[in-house]
């Protein structure tokens, strides 16, 4: 049986890779979370969790978006 790699849509990633991916620290990815502005992770035990690599993709592509949005 041949195992394949999951595609970016299920890859989850520490936090510590969300902040280098977003220039962001990990409390400030933390009031991002708490206020609704930043995917929830996926909690893979009582403290440990990961965000899913597709949804902060997407998050930092909405920021580039609307940063180019004419005012």
């Amino acid at each position: 049986m041949t195992r394949q790699l999951p595609t970016d849509s299920v890859i989850l990633i520490a936090p510590k890779e969300v902040g280098r991916l977003t220039s962001l620290s990990r409390t400030q990815i933390d009031r991002y979370r708490t206020d609704g502005r930043f995917p929830l992770p996926v909690m893979l035990g009582s403290k440990r969790m990961a965000f899913v690599k597709s949804e902060v993709i997407g998050w930092i592509e909405d920021r580039i978006a609307n940063h180019r949005k004419p005012s």
